[in-house]
């Protein structure tokens, strides 16, 4: 291998695989990097064996080649390097890396590249395009709602099913659900209903740009894994295999108090209460009360015989009985951080039956389903 290529391009490529490198591994290939050459462009990959991403920037080819070399230390040196033009130089004998920058030579040991884990291959014959900008705002609306407990991987996951030209993606972490259904620009005759890691989904988001309009998916033959393709980045995943709860029969259907607020005065409240509430277990309570011609008031308190007191009141208009409830501060924080819409209303029945939050004028495509907390 005798390849050329900018720094820039190759920190920030460096930069997007750095995110699949296994952080701790009893095998020491997957704490490295696989640069390779392919049609004309440098190639780098990297996977902790659930998710692999692989990554191509121009290059000037000199000699075509390959070979692994430990990821940390080959990004510590090229976020070094000047702005110039880095030579990437490999002796098959030693599988050493020589990375050259004006006068500044670092040899680098390596591991063969045979050693490297298969990635997935992307065939775009089977391939589905999606819009990427909707994708994105799906995925930013409902993944972060996904579990992070590992003694349940089904919940790990957000569930994407696609029917004709209707798309649905939940996520829950049996405390919440947040659900988005959106309309395609097609139909697609293969229905598709799989359980893609919530990490995947959010590294997708963190490797594409507004630039990116659409994107390419893929599942394998045995609807093991998935792959997103996009221009110059692609990124395979597994797929979770199980089967994802019934969300639907869980989201209530009617309600007896609805509140509506400002998104904004609801975030900044939240944002405030969840300094004191972090404390004890981020429990705060709403206190719902209505008023003349539905002009009422939400009193938000939190509490902690560690930290204090905090109180404070935000303008609503409530249709329904006054209720007392008290919520995970950081769930409310969270969805009130991805909604977009200028209001949000909060639907509530009792102080021990979950709430509903929906934007307001988002025709119920998006509906985060919130469980209630006890007083104490």
């Amino acid at each position: 291998m005798n390849v050329s290529v900018s720094q820039a391009n190759l920190a920030h490529a460096l930069s997007i695989v750095s995110h699949a490198v296994a952080a701790k591994s009893t095998l020491a290939i997957l704490v490295n990097i696989l640069i390779t050459t392919e049609d004309g462009q440098l190639k780098l990959s990297a996977t902790n064996l659930e998710l692999g991403i692989n990554y191509w920037i121009p290059a000037q080819i000199e000699e075509e080649g390959a070979v692994t070399v430990p990821a940390k230390l080959l990004i510590d040196l090229v976020n070094t390097l000047p702005d110039d033009k880095v030579q990437l130089k490999l002796d098959p004998a030693t599988q050493t890396l020589s990375v050259r920058c004006l006068q500044i030579v670092t040899d680098i040991k390596g591991i063969s590249a045979e050693e490297f884990p298969p990635m997935p291959v992307f065939d775009d014959s089977e391939a589905i395009a999606f819009d990427m900008n909707d994708l994105r705002k799906m995925i930013q609306q409902v993944a972060f709602a996904a579990s992070s407990d590992d003694s349940r991987p089904v919940l790990q996951g957000v569930y994407l099913n696609v029917n004709g030209n209707e798309m649905a993606m939940a996520a829950t972490d049996g405390y919440r659900i947040a659900v988005k259904n959106i309309v395609l620009k097609e139909n697609f005759d293969q229905p598709i209903s799989v359980i893609i890691p919530a990490r995947t989904l959010m590294e997708l988001v963190r490797i594409t740009s507004e630039n990116d309009k659409q994107v390419l998916v893929t599942l394998s033959s045995g609807k093991m894994q998935v792959i997103f393709h996009l221009q110059n980045v692609e990124l395979a995943s597994q797929i979770i295999s199980g089967t994802y709860v019934d969300y639907k029969a869980i989201i209530p259907k009617s309600f007896q108090t609805t509140t509506v607020v400002s998104t904004a005065s609801m975030l900044k409240a939240c944002s405030q209460a969840a300094i004191i509430a972090r404390e004890s277990k981020n429990l705060t309570r709403l206190n719902i009360q209505g008023g003349e011609n539905g002009a009422g008031k939400v009193h938000i308190t939190a509490q902690s015989e560690e930290t204090g007191f905090y109180e404070n009141y935000i303008d609503a208009n409530v249709d329904g009985p006054d209720i007392q409830i008290a919520f995970n501060v950081r769930f409310l924080k969270e969805v009130m951080e991805v909604i977009e819409s200028p209001n949000v209303s909060i639907q509530t029945n009792t102080s021990m039956s979950p709430g509903l939050i929906v934007p307001l004028d988002d025709n119920q495509n998006y509906r985060y389903v919130i469980m209630p907390m006890h007083f104490g």
